[in-house]
């Protein structure tokens, strides 16, 4: 079967951008962003949904747009410690938040309430669905979602340790890291709900990272087969360059996949849509300005040694010249 050479190609062949140049202004910004993002963490911290900060949930649709001052004052009218009265997808839908109630009665209590608060204020309102969740439930989940993160952080530590050097698995580890805080930071800055979805959408980023890692780690792999006494600075451009089209093919096909989604997507899932639209630019750009310079720094020697000892030695030829023959 003939090859058919693609009709568009986002970088010409024959490229060789120097990135290795920008290594240590890669890594400088990528530490202030992380940092930035372990500031953001703490203060103001993350935007908890109602799966980690525990309450109710109510979803209602009015007979029209929302008033949202007549259901606010409804609600203080009726001493209703409402958390937030927000919009919910079209005009006419709401979801108002409670704080977590002591108990089951509490709970259903609260939720009585505000039902024959807004049916007196805004007659033929009605309640679509109600979610709770105790507090109890909420810290446990989000102990599960950490979980999830770290277990998820080790088994790539493992893959990639399994699949190449140790070299590779801690730059692949380390700017993964890097990626989740400033994923968190995103989180914390847009005040999108850090929720179970969220803890799904940042599970997604680190498999499509670490995909995009191990494309540019196996190019260098192969290139150090390749190329024996190329210096592993040049080497790690080549294989970043022969890598780039599909690096940014991949990226480019995600990225307008999702962005739909986060435009109209609706309140559901535009938050994990921004999510993603926000970690494929991370990834994609830590994979050449953070996981390849890690690599240079702690492979420099390793990995050329280990390159130099598949060397194979050139049979000699010739007379013999040993001293009396």
């Amino acid at each position: 079967m003939m090859w058919m050479k693609p009709r568009f190609r986002l970088v010409p062949d024959g490229t060789r951008i120097q990135f290795m140049r920008g290594r240590f202004m890669g890594l400088l910004v990528s530490a202030v962003l992380s940092t930035a993002s372990v500031i953001l963490f703490f203060y103001p911290g993350l935007n908890l949904g109602i799966d980690f900060a525990g309450g109710v949930v109510m979803e209602v649709r009015t007979p029209g747009p929302a008033d949202f001052g007549v259901i606010r004052a409804a609600l203080a009218a009726e001493h209703i410690g409402a958390q937030g009265v927000q919009r919910f997808g079209d005009a006419s839908e709401v979801l108002i938040r409670l704080g977590s109630q002591p108990g089951e009665k509490e709970t259903q209590a609260a939720v009585t309430r505000v039902t024959a608060a807004l049916a007196k204020a805004v007659p033929g309102a009605k309640v679509l669905r109600t979610d709770a969740v105790g507090a109890s439930v909420s810290a446990e989940l989000f102990r599960n979602g950490l979980l999830a993160l770290g277990i998820s952080l080790l088994m790539i530590l493992v893959y990639i340790w399994f699949r190449f050097e140790w070299q590779f698995a801690v730059g692949a580890v380390v700017t993964l890291i890097l990626d989740i805080t400033k994923a968190i930071g995103f989180l914390a800055l847009t005040r999108i709900e850090f929720d179970l979805v969220m803890v799904a959408a940042i599970l997604t980023v680190l498999g499509y990272s670490t995909n995009d890692k191990v494309v540019v780690y196996d190019r260098v792999r192969e290139n150090l087969r390749k190329y024996k006494t190329m210096p592993l600075r040049e080497l790690i451009d080549l294989s970043i360059n022969e890598t780039l089209n599909r690096t940014l093919g991949t990226s480019m096909t995600v990225f307008i996949a999702s962005l739909p989604l986060a435009l109209f997507g609706g309140e559901s899932i535009s938050g994990f849509a921004w999510v993603m639209l926000f970690g494929i630019v991370v990834g994609t750009s830590s994979s050449i300005f953070i996981a390849a310079p890690i690599l240079l720094f702690l492979g420099e020697k390793g990995l050329r040694r280990n390159a130099a000892a598949v060397v194979v030695a050139k049979p000699r030829t010739g007379v013999s010249s040993r001293p009396g023959t």
